[in-house]
């Protein structure tokens, strides 16, 4: 049986990678390329706050400390996120945003659809809540990768550089750590070997008809499961966590 340990932790790889994606995303707000694709980053977002909250709470509840999901949200120190490396990283531009979430949503379409059949009650129910936002991430996301791949010749040209640049952190997603690995073995989380098919088939679709390729023998960044973090967390954390420590204990 799993330990409880291995279960709070692999909630909190899939909490921080929400909240983490939820800020980076929110860093559009009012930036967008136009208002519609402003809006649709934005309420993209929302969605991944109100994933990270059922989360937390789930979280919280089984480190039975009483804690609050506002706790492991914001006063956790940077070594303690389980993030993975990719949503961390910068926004750049569009399409380096369009090219991160597809790759996200790539794995988790698959992940929380087969996190439905989970042997833990709470994750199936958080999953059935998750399932239909992630299809629509997932459509939103591929739509643009194809509409830049196969628009302009300047479009083509920079998602393929984003793709360049975000693919080594990219074999985090389906790389199970100690504690996934149990969750594995005990029918709770979905096994990644099939969920990387998968995801490798949506990529590939989508790539096919965006006359895009991935790049091949490519160096995979490890480390955010597990508290090893880029700097960019560093600053990410000091804008999000700014308010609940300046003013402790103030409730939203």
């Amino acid at each position: 049986m799993a330990s409880k340990q291995s279960l709070i932790d692999s909630i909190l790889i899939l909490a921080d990678s929400s909240l983490i994606l939820a800020q980076r995303l929110g860093e559009w707000c009012g930036h967008g390329p136009v208002l519609e694709q402003d809006m649709a980053m934005t309420n993209i977002a929302l969605d991944y706050i109100g994933r990270s909250r059922l989360l937390y709470q789930y979280a919280a509840q089984l480190q039975g400390e009483g804690k609050s999901e506002d706790d492991l949200a914001f006063l956790r120190d940077v070594g303690e996120y389980k993030n993975l490396l990719l949503v961390e990283q910068e926004n750049g531009h569009f399409g380096h945003t369009v090219i991160r979430q597809f790759f996200l949503e790539a794995f988790q379409f698959p992940f929380y659809d087969a996190l439905q059949n989970s042997q833990d009650q709470t994750l199936k129910e958080i999953a059935s809540k998750t399932i239909k936002e992630t299809a629509y991430h997932l459509k939103w996301s591929t739509e643009w990768v194809i509409r830049l791949g196969d628009g302009t010749e300047e479009s083509h040209q920079k998602i393929k550089t984003a793709i360049t640049d975000l693919v080594p952190f990219t074999g985090e997603l389906t790389q199970a750590v100690s504690c996934e690995k149990e969750l594995i073995d005990q029918n709770i989380f979905p096994d990644y070997d099939e969920i990387k098919r998968k995801m490798d088939a949506l990529i590939n679709t989508a790539f096919k008809q965006a006359g895009l390729e991935l790049p091949t023998q490519v160096y995979m960044h490890q480390g955010g499961k597990k508290g090893l973090h880029s700097e960019l967390l560093g600053y990410i954390l000091s804008d999000m966590q700014f308010l609940q420590r300046a003013y402790p204990g103030l409730e939203w």
